[in-house]
């Protein structure tokens, strides 16, 4: 497995369609049905580990996000990625680094814009450089980060970066918790408890299918999160599926969004909750 750090290290040619699995590392399932995705569809498959410091405010676990190149190497090259990009912070962002892309409107003035000030900013700068470095011709996104889904098309759109946005259903345990890197900062009593973002969930798109509007559907799911007081919601809600405005009314493809924190660590989670 090749580990390429520099920019110049990248591959100006190669094999055509280029895949690209942008993460953080610390792999997990997810992240590997992406990479399967990717070297499914294209020709070659590059993966990019980068802890972005952009991405996290104050307070947030920026120097203790797990890290362990030579297991994600391995579990990457397992699940068919090429190459992987492991860039330095001083080598995305270099002394006299000034720009950054934003994303204006309501796409990220809620939800986790509202609660994590600057952070989609820092994913939109990223992955706008990571485009423009590894030059793929697609990108795979998990839909857990489904607001962070929603931003990239955005700006991808926006600013005709030539990219292709792939979304890829989201990977869970076998009792509904969503797979995330984060899951490891659970504590053992915690992590039955988890489950209640994906039951909550589940709520809400059983309340819809019995005939209830988007705010009873929201209520039934906050009713299961209160049953689980350790857990602190941020927020629950039934939003449209590419805009994130809460509904009034049912939409094609609406989307029940949910997030809060343990007291160890922040979870979110989304599922599509009305589709007739």
């Amino acid at each position: 497995m090749r580990i390429l750090r520099k920019p110049e290290d990248l591959p100006r040619t190669g094999p055509r369609p280029r895949g690209l699995v942008p993460t953080m590392g610390y792999l997990h399932e997810g992240h590997l049905e992406l990479i399967r995705r990717s070297a499914a569809e294209n020709a070659e498959t590059a993966v990019s580990i980068f802890v972005n410091p952009l991405q996290f405010g104050a307070g947030e676990d920026y120097e203790t996000y797990p890290r362990d190149l030579e297991r994600d190497a391995r579990l990457a090259e397992e699940a068919g990625a090429d190459w992987i990009f492991h860039p330095d912070p001083a080598t995305m962002y270099p002394p006299g680094f000034a720009t950054t892309v934003h994303v204006g409107g309501p796409l990220t003035e809620r939800w986790e814009g509202e609660r994590r000030p600057g952070h989609f900013d820092g994913v939109a700068t990223v992955v706008t450089k990571l485009f423009n470095l590894v030059r793929p011709d697609r990108a795979y996104f998990g839909e857990k980060d489904y607001q962070q889904l929603q931003v990239v098309r955005r700006f991808t759109a926006d600013l005709d970066l030539g990219v292709e946005i792939v979304p890829v259903p989201i990977v869970r345990e076998p009792d509904g918790l969503a797979r995330s890197s984060r899951n490891v900062y659970l504590t053992p009593e915690e992590r039955p408890k988890a489950t209640v973002l994906y039951r909550a969930l589940l709520a809400v798109r059983e309340a819809a299918a019995a005939g209830a509007s988007p705010r009873e559907a929201e209520r039934a799911g906050a009713r299961v999160l209160a049953e689980v007081p350790e857990f602190a919601p941020d927020y629950l809600a039934v939003v449209h599926p590419e805009t994130l405005e809460p509904l009034q009314e049912w939409v094609p493809g609406a989307r029940a969004i949910v997030a809060g924190r343990f007291p160890t660590v922040r979870l979110i989670d989304n599922m599509e909750v009305w589709n007739p």
